[in-house]
């Protein structure tokens, strides 16, 4: 399997460095143990990122005993998070959502902005003046180095080495090559990723994925989306689709789905499904999803077994994860999830179900978590991708990775 590798440079300086955003304040000592370098290998990384503004230390916090008996210095070191950033922006139907971040992905800004017209070319001039208003108040929060990278997301089958859109069905687009029209518009380095790998990047760094190496991200909401980390790493797979759970067969095959197969679980899961078989059952043609929610919440059998089914496809589809892979745990996300309590029970039924032997076992975390996140995540993508390997330009021309678009 294709994984996403570490942070550019050499693999010593990746480790140290994504160690460090992870797991600092940390000691040396503990980089050693958790990357498997030696100690002589993290003081001379240690000490050259130092020297590039890339690590500073942090005084105030306390050593570790086995640093001290060293005779190491006692500080823990951790990433400069003023050093430099990125902009990330996850691009949705009818929305765009961005942050900048500093170099430890913290949000410094963030800000929401309408999506008109979503054809592409008004989408990219879309994106093109919300990245100009966002490196605007990025001048405002001192960073040493203005940030100028960006990561962006969005929904579907997105070629994440070459930034080329092949099907985003909820904006409509194919054959898109977005990274590289978004970066002629701003004159800028654009990496472009599927918006729950991206989130799933930010839930490994700052999330419920941080410090474990096997997990799953699946989402719910307008689509049924799935990413997976196995050993550290980001799967995607050899055409970037790996943890497309949401088509796999598990429905009512005489239902088609938007990517013209049948019985995928989108198909009857997805809001827009939920929609309209909603509106089927009762009648009702100005059903909305939050009144299709409050009738099944007030005990309308019809719409309730409705979200039951759609919560059965999902828990199936969570099980055949467990099975396949074995994560540590798996994370639920997405919109959806603020209607969670009418698939729970179904959810819950379905993956005891299915999942084989000790696979019952993995725990499921639900994660309400706001859009803004989901940018982030793409911030994240770019400094893994951009903002780090850029220290070294000349070096990290022969270093990236081919088809990342860049000015």
């Amino acid at each position: 399997m294709q994984r996403g590798g570490p942070v550019e440079g050499t693999p010593a300086e990746g480790a140290v460095f994504l160690t460090a955003l992870t797991a600092g304040p940390i000691a040396r000592v503990d980089i050693a143990r958790e990357t498997g370098l030696s100690s002589a290998a993290v003081t001379r990384v240690a000490k050259l990122l130092i020297d590039e503004g890339y690590l500073e230390y942090a005084p105030d916090q306390p050593a570790t005993s086995d640093e001290t008996r060293m005779g190491r210095p006692s500080s823990p070191l951790r990433v400069h998070a003023r050093q430099t950033g990125s902009f990330g922006i996850i691009v949705r139907r009818d929305e765009l959502i961005g942050v900048v971040c500093d170099l430890a992905g913290a949000p410094r800004v963030s800000e929401r902005r309408p999506l008109a017209e979503n054809t592409v070319d008004a989408a990219v001039a879309a994106i093109a003046a919300f990245y100009r208003e966002l490196v605007a108040r990025a001048d405002e929060a001192g960073f040493v180095v203005a940030p100028h990278d960006l990561g962006l997301s969005l929904s579907g089958d997105i070629d994440h080495d070459t930034g080329y859109v092949r099907y985003s069905p909820f904006l409509g687009w194919r054959d898109v090559d977005l990274g590289a029209a978004v970066s002629r518009a701003i004159g800028a380095p654009v990496v472009v990723e599927n918006d729950v790998k991206a989130l799933t990047v930010a839930e490994q760094w700052f999330g419920l994925g941080r410090g474990i190496t096997n997990f799953a991200v699946v989402t719910i909401g307008t689509g049924i989306g799935c990413a997976i980390v196995v050993d550290g790493g980001l799967v995607r797979g050899a055409h970037s689709v790996a943890g497309e759970i949401g088509h796999l067969p598990l429905g009512d095959p005489s239902v088609q789905c938007h990517c013209g197969a049948h019985g995928c679980v989108e198909a009857e899961a997805s809001t827009k499904a939920l929609l309209d078989s909603c509106r089927a059952a009762t009648g009702r043609d100005d059903l909305t999803i939050e009144t299709a929610v409050e009738l099944a919440r007030s005990g309308d059998e019809r719409v309730r077994a409705i979200f039951a089914r759609a919560g059965r496809l999902i828990g199936l589809a969570l099980a055949s994860v467990a099975n396949l892979l074995g994560p540590e745990r798996v994370i639920v996300a997405g919109e959806g999830v603020s209607s969670y309590d009418l698939f729970e029970t179904a959810i819950r039924e379905a993956f005891a179900e299915q999942a084989f032997g000790a696979a019952h076992q993995v725990p499921i975390h639900v994660r309400d978590l706001p859009f803004e996140e989901w940018a982030r995540g793409a911030a994240a993508v770019a400094i893994q991708e951009l903002v780090f390997p850029s220290r070294q330009r000349v070096a990290a021309d022969v270093r990236r990775r081919p088809g990342v678009r860049r000015v």
